[in-house]
């Protein structure tokens, strides 16, 4: 499981011109699954994320999580993040799980989430999206 995790001020998520998801300050999360995660790596990555401590206390240094600051999640998968690119110049997604097994995960993945008090509003999984979002600082991190 991979994840790109994005402190923002607000992000939003529109399909076919709707908005789908949309949180002010919290993270947004582009969430890929790959063919051998499971039930424990979601809730790993989720409690993991949660607790991450990227915004800034009153000293101006990294010390709160989104559970310190009651920040909500905007959580969207994004199966290209399990892309192979070692060899030549076309990704390949063979590592990505299936539909049908990465929806429950991206599912889980959202619930522990929830189970924290954390808000989440995600995507709408499968669908073509376009994700808009104001990166605060920026930070921008890569966890698996």
């Amino acid at each position: 499981m991979r994840a790109v995790v994005q402190r923002v001020s607000r992000a939003r998520v529109v399909v076919a011109g709707n908005t789908v998801g949309a949180i002010g300050r919290g993270l947004c999360v582009l969430l890929g699954v790959a063919a051998d995660d499971g039930s424990i790596d979601a809730e790993r990555l989720a409690q993991k994320i949660a607790r991450l401590r990227i915004f800034e206390n009153e000293a101006g240094k990294f010390d709160l999580s989104l559970v310190d600051v009651g920040g909500d999640a905007l959580v969207v998968s994004q199966f290209t993040l399990i892309a192979e690119t070692s060899k030549g110049n076309r990704p390949s997604f063979a590592g990505a799980a299936p539909p049908e097994q990465a929806e429950p995960l991206y599912e889980a993945f959202c619930a522990s989430l929830r189970t924290l008090g954390l808000g989440v509003e995600t995507g709408l999984f499968g669908a073509r999206m376009q994700v808009e979002l104001i990166n605060d600082g920026p930070v921008t991190l890569f966890l698996s």
